[in-house]
């Protein structure tokens, strides 16, 4: 049914599929059966986001043409209809819609129900057991979801109408429940602290609908501690306070003045912020304003670290008057090689302070003084465990050491919420602790492993200081390593001779150091010289996909890894991550896919999880962890992951948020993983991110092979440019034990 005029239509049809979603706008390109037969579906674009594919629409919007597809219809707004032929039925309960039905039973259920189906589920479900195939157990699940799906198309409705995409309202649902429409009336800044991927410019879109005035004390406050938030997502644990006014007046968009009192109303507040006078970056006094959490972690670190250095207790005393020319001639002979006068300091070092850190850049000998200090300590029967950020370096540690190791958070056995199992009051039994890839510890992190450090046990820190700090706030390695640092620490300096042999590791000293990388003449360290963005993105993906597997025998999927430095962009990892999977995982008809955003998951795909969720798996899935979809059920409507760890991993369909394709990831995002391959697209059109320290790192994930792609000059600007000031944190500042007079 239509209205072919210029002006304001009606369409009603059948959602067959969406091509295309995007969910932050909730623009979207969908296919529609209007029921004029002939299987000739109509193209509608717009406003569809949260319909589902199956059910029967009524959309208000207008006709047009479209020079490449035709005549389209685009939705300014639309209802959900039930349908109301058999076939409709059957289409829309087979479409995935409610959880426990897929096509078998949604036809076997309008069979015997006809077109009192739904009159049924709404009505009388607990008849669904009439139906051949399905027992108890099922029609109890389907009874739930058909519960949830009616609540939750009350809540979306709502919520469509202030504007929110349907990935955002179903969270919104999960989080609240029936008070969900309540809470976005009545509290609408809470959605930005409670419920992730609602971030304040979100929350006051939907504030604006409802009615919260423009210069709300409410909205001020709210817009100050998403400041605060964000500077903490750049990796500050505080922001000087002019700067946060700054920030939140051009935010905000209202007066200086109500700013400031809102401030001081937030300082006042247990649950607002801390502002505290501390050095800034130059050293000269600066009013701090914190989050909560971030003050509460640097004082505690602090303290924790000073604790452990100070303490007279010690779990290896063996260590405070051994013969070490005996035990290091014990060692050289058990490991086959001798130790260099800076690796003996730093075994001397590890087993005789409370705490210490080993830094150096690579083939500088870290993984086989860890190795060292580890025989040493097992040799004497102390009990040594083993940990790391993430499950890859975990699983490098433990391949080193002959011994398990595990990561942080699995070590703390971090629960919901993200309270530790190990803390002060229960810390772990151990007598060594050495935690590798150091560098990628922020501070929250670091503050939840050094509380769970017994009185007299030793922490061993090991890090490359000169990678990218760590992707949450703080500079916690290079705080420890600064100037006036009660904590003791060796850096290797000295290249190894059989390291002197690989191009990427002399190249990562040369970047390093502030010289061009050697391109040409090496076995391992290429570049594809491409001078159009385009081009470039191209060809890194033809050498990732094809080049590589076909010249090294290396697999595309598990050995090669993309590196970008920026996600956005023609040769940005998002883009990027289109190519490959079109290249490696490409669509087949008996491959299950699934549509969620404007991405698509398949059986095989490489994916990464982009939040801390301690919900999920045996102890939390962490940002940053990788793994690949090995089933999809779109029944279930549930996708599985089987991590880095060696765990399986269940998402349900409206979860997929926290997973982004990983066949390209940023440069941040793959600290602490090594790769035997990796291809780095280095382009002008990432100027902004061009730094020594950002692809030395990418160059330092390198175990084999290096291939950069892109331009001389991009590669020159990033030797070139020094990473721009530090982060803001106090923690080295703290750790002296002064004060501020």
């Amino acid at each position: 049914m239509s209205n072919e005029g210029r002006g304001p239509a009606v369409l009603e049809g059948v959602l067959e599929r969406i091509t295309y979603a995007n969910e932050e706008s909730g623009y979207t390109v969908a296919r529609v059966d209007t029921g004029r037969g002939a299987g000739d579906l109509l193209t509608v674009v717009g406003a569809l986001l949260g319909a589902q594919p199956g059910e029967s629409l009524r959309m208000e919007g207008r006709w047009g043409s479209h020079p490449q597809y035709g005549k389209q219809f685009t939705v300014d707004n639309y209802t959900t209809l039930l349908p109301a032929t058999i076939q409709g039925i059957r289409r829309y309960l087979g479409s995935g819609l409610v959880k426990g039905i897929g096509p078998v039973f949604a036809d076997r259920i309008t069979q015997h129900f006809g077109l009192d189906t739904l009159d049924v589920l709404e009505d009388a479900p607990a008849r669904l057991i009439e139906v051949p195939g399905l027992g108890p157990k099922r029609t109890k699940k389907i009874m739930a979801a058909w519960e949830e799906q009616k609540a939750i198309k009350e809540v979306m409705v709502f919520l469509q109408g202030v504007g929110v995409s349907t990935s955002i309202a179903v969270r919104i649902y999960k989080k609240y429940g029936d008070a969900s429409i309540s809470v976005v009336k009545n509290q609408p800044y809470r959605l930005a602290a409670d419920v992730w991927g609602i971030g304040f410019l979100t929350a006051d879109k939907i504030a604006q609908s409802v009615g919260i005035p423009h210069d709300s004390p409410d909205r001020v406050k709210a817009g100050l501690q998403y400041a605060l938030s964000q500077s903490s997502d750049q990796g500050h644990c505080f922001l000087p306070e002019e700067r946060l006014i700054a920030d939140a007046v051009k935010l905000l968009q209202v007066d200086t003045g109500l700013v400031i009192e809102c401030l001081a109303e937030l300082a006042e507040d247990p649950e607002g912020v801390v502002r505290e006078v501390v050095p800034g970056p130059e050293g000269t006094p600066v009013t701090a304003v914190y989050l909560i959490p971030f003050h509460r972690a640097e004082l505690s670190l602090a303290g924790q670290l000073r604790r452990l250095l100070g303490t007279e207790e010690d779990r290896m005393p063996a260590f405070r008057d051994v013969a070490w020319d005996k035990a290091l001639a014990w060692l050289a002979d058990r490991t086959g090689a001798s130790l260099a006068p800076e690796q003996e300091e730093a075994v001397r070092l590890a087993l005789t302070r409370k705490v210490a850190v080993l830094t150096g850049g690579p083939g500088c000998g870290k993984s086989f003084t860890v190795r060292s200090i580890v025989e040493l300590a097992r040799a004497k029967k102390a009990k040594v465990v083993l940990a790391a950020p993430t499950g890859r370096a975990a699983k490098r540690l433990a391949e080193l050491t002959g011994a398990e190791a595990s990561t942080v958070h699995r070590l703390l056995e971090l629960k919901p919420g993200g309270d530790a199992a190990y803390d002060r009051d229960r810390p772990l039994d151990a007598d060594l602790i050495v935690v590798d890839e150091a560098s990628m510890l922020d501070l929250l992190l670091a503050n939840k492993l050094v509380k769970a450090v017994a009185p007299g046990a030793h922490l061993l820190l090991v890090g490359d200081v000169d990678q990218l700090p760590s992707v949450g706030a703080g500079e916690v390695l290079g705080d420890l390593l600064a100037p006036g640092s009660p904590v003791p620490a060796v850096r290797l300096t000295r290249i190894f001779r059989q390291a002197q042999e690989s191009g990427v590791v002399v190249n990562a000293h040369r970047i390093n150091a502030g010289t061009p990388p050697q391109t040409q003449g090496l076995p391992d360290f290429f570049l594809f010289a491409e001078e159009e963005t385009e081009d470039a993105a191209r060809v890194a993906v033809d050498v990732a996909a094809h080049r590589i597997p076909a010249k090294f025998g290396l697999d595309p999927r598990r050995d090669v890894q993309v590196l970008a430095p920026m996600h956005r962009g023609p040769a940005g990892a998002g883009s990027l991550n289109g190519l490959l999977q079109q290249a490696i995982t490409p669509a087949r008809p008996d491959l299950p896919e699934k549509r969620f955003g404007g991405r698509v998951f398949r059986v095989g795909d490489k994916v990464t999880q982009i939040r801390n969720n301690y919900d999920k798996g045996a102890n939390g899935v962490f940002n940053g962890t990788v793994g690949v979809v090995t089933a999809l059920d779109t029944v279930e409507q549930r996708l599985t992951v089987r991590t880095d760890e060696d765990e399986e991993v269940p998402y349900d369909f409206d979860e997929l948020d926290e997973l982004a394709h990983a066949y390209a990831v940023t440069i941040h995002r793959s600290q602490g993983s090594e790769y035997p391959a990796v291809v780095i697209p280095v382009t002008m059109s990432a100027w902004m991110m061009l730094q020594r320290n950002l692809l030395y790192t990418a160059v330092t994930r390198a175990r084999k092979l290096v291939v950069l792609v892109g331009s001389r000059r991009a590669i020159a600007q990033a030797v070139r440019t020094v990473s721009a000031g530090r982060r803001f944190t106090a923690l080295a500042f703290r750790l002296t034990g002064r004060t501020l007079v």
